[in-house]
């Protein structure tokens, strides 16, 4: 069947491409992966033995390395997956021997609004169906792993609450003497479910656990999603889950998963999970699908692991981070790259003339509404104000040593001038650029993206950290809020600042990442803000520690780890034909 974006929806698309996919088994002999490595999840998905790959490759020379992140998007998301699936086939196209990874989508967003994350169009990763829904289960046992903490620490309170030092002793158990206003978890599900943000446990007799206020975040913003994605090997998942701080104790001490002695119960449930999965494009190049989504209240960033085996299979490795440069690929570049030690060759940019266009003035963007007239034609006003948000992150990039290249994902309605302008102002201020219909055409349609990213990555960089670990907190929230978000400077609530002078007085603080959470929305903490915002200041309310995965979380603004869901979501058109069994109405 021919696939035609402009007919066909993406279910249909990736149904219709499913029929011709290559066999998981060819896939990985032709990516160079050897048989005892790939842990086959039926005739369409399989993990891969890290262990094995990771091992054998060690010595293997590295690939170019690329990361996909994007301006600050609409609501509607601004395809940076689709174009990251789209580079991939690109590159294929190309000749070149490519490798991608991607970020496993959250029950959360593909129920609700923004749909799977898979791609879209003629640039996909399918199969969809599992892709977007269990795929070989890791959420699952993040989940599972993340509630498995809470059920240890629910249940420790109420045996130390009823129990006497003696009776304690019998079970081999030393009262950690828990505040139960510093429980610093929640319960997780990967739904968007508000009415679970907020919850009072323990209600009824004794026996019915420790009553106390508690609550749900969504899975993907767990710590234990957070250390899938950083760990380099299953020791250093185990040592990292022990290192969670589940609480203090009275005295203000950490009450940490190992004291509550579930950290190896809990890396359990993560055994199988650390293993990436491999999935393919509709052209048949693979794709690493691998830790989860959410850089704006997570690190949002596919595994480390993953891009390891990658960087060692092809000429040329593609991941991507969530949302725009300024949360997404901060976090790459200061987080991620740091603790991977895998610096990248090239970033991309996308850009679209709707979201542009948005930025440069236009009318409100929601989803389920109809788009203005401003954004369906031509006006160049619109758009090279637009281009201001489109400068901070060029320059953001640039800030890092590394060549950015913004990619302009052409819209049917986008028009010569307007993608003209777009061009000449990112080569004016430093970047390369291209334009690409991969949506529409797939590889064949990436081919001027990734013949530029291929320039750009035979581009003399000088990769640097925007701050070392060494630098003081408050120091580094600063240089993050000024030189990344363009505030004047932060601000902080009362909690926020003793929380902040807390760690800068702790040592372990300098071995500690900063992995900022505000909206994806704005450049600032404020999701009304459009555009390069000036005279602002970031207002940081909390700060969280996870000092398992690694991170000093500072939270701006009012953002939530559990989000909500709309009221016109997209499971209304999910749907089974009953006759196939085949899901219908993903996107």
């Amino acid at each position: 069947m021919k696939l035609d974006a402009t007919k066909m929806k993406d279910w249909q698309i990736a149904e219709a491409a499913e029929e011709g996919m290559k066999p998981i088994s060819k896939l990985a002999a032709e990516m160079g992966l050897q048989e005892d490595e790939l842990i086959p999840m039926g005739r369409k998905l399989a993990k891969v033995d890290y262990q094995k790959a990771c091992a054998r490759l060690a010595d293997a020379p590295s690939a170019k390395y690329i990361d996909v992140t994007a301006i600050t998007p609409t609501p509607l998301g601004e395809g940076k997956t689709t174009t990251a699936v789209g580079l991939i086939e690109g590159l294929g196209k190309l000749n070149k021997r490519v490798v991608g990874a991607i970020r496993q989508p959250s029950g959360g967003p593909t129920f609700n609004i923004k749909g799977s994350a898979a791609g879209g169009g003629l640039a996909q990763c399918i199969p969809l169906t599992p892709f977007s829904i269990r795929l070989t289960g890791d959420i699952d046992c993040i989940t599972n792993a993340h509630n498995l903490c809470m059920v240890a620490l629910s249940s420790r309170m109420q045996h130390e609450r009823n129990y006497d030092d003696a009776r304690l002793a019998k079970s081999n158990l030393k009262r950690l003497d828990i505040d139960p206003d510093t429980v610093q978890m929640k319960w997780a599900m990967d739904f968007c479910a508000q009415a679970l943000r907020n919850i009072r446990i323990g209600q009824g007799g004794k026996m019915d656990g420790f009553e106390m206020d508690s609550g749900f975040q969504i899975t993907v913003s767990s710590e234990v999603m957070a250390i899938l994605a950083v760990a380099r090997d299953l020791k250093d998942l185990r040592e990292r889950i022990a290192k969670i701080v589940v609480a203090y104790d009275k005295k203000g001490n950490e009450v940490t998963a190992a004291d509550l002695d579930v950290d190896g119960a809990m890396t359990a449930w993560m055994v199988d999970a650390i293993n990436p999965n491999l999935l393919q494009t509709i052209e048949g190049q693979p794709v690493f699908v691998h830790a989860g989504p959410f850089a704006n209240i997570a690190i949002g960033q596919s595994s480390i692991i993953a891009d390891m085996i990658g960087t060692k299979l092809g000429d040329y490795h593609v991941t991507e981070s969530g949302f725009g440069a300024d949360i997404g690929f901060e976090k790459f570049w200061n987080l991620k790259s740091r603790m991977s030690g895998i610096e990248p060759d090239a970033i991309v940019v996308v850009a679209t003339i709707r979201a542009l266009k948005m930025h440069g003035g236009g009318p409100t963007v929601k989803p389920g509404i109809p788009l203005a007239e401003e954004y369906t034609s031509e006006n160049l006003a619109l758009v090279e104000k637009g281009c201001e948000n489109l400068i901070a992150h060029i320059e953001t990039v640039k800030k890092s040593g590394v060549t950015p290249v913004v990619c302009v994902n052409g819209f049917y309605t986008d028009t010569k001038d307007e993608i003209a302008l777009v061009r000449r102002i990112a080569e004016e201020n430093g970047a390369l650029a291209a334009v690409s219909q991969h949506w529409l055409k797939g590889g064949e349609g990436a081919v001027e993206l990734a013949e530029v990213v291929v320039d750009a990555c035979e581009q003399p960089n000088d990769f640097k950290y925007l701050y070392e670990l060494e630098t003081p907190l408050r120091d580094r929230i600063e240089l993050i809020a000024k030189e990344v978000y363009g505030a004047d400077g932060v601000t902080y609530s009362d909690e926020a600042l003793e929380k902040a002078k807390a760690m800068e007085a702790d040592p372990v603080s300098k071995t500690l990442g900063t992995c900022m959470v505000k909206t994806h929305l704005s450049l600032s903490h404020d999701p009304d803000l459009k555009n390069r915002p000036r005279g602002w200041k970031l207002p940081i309310c909390d700060i969280l520690v996870y000092k398992g995965a690694g991170f000093i979380v500072p939270v701006a603004g009012t953002i939530k780890l559990m989000p909500g869901t709309a009221s016109n979501p997209a499971y209304r058109r999910i749907d089974v034909d009953v006759e196939t069994g085949k899901v219908q109405g993903l996107f």
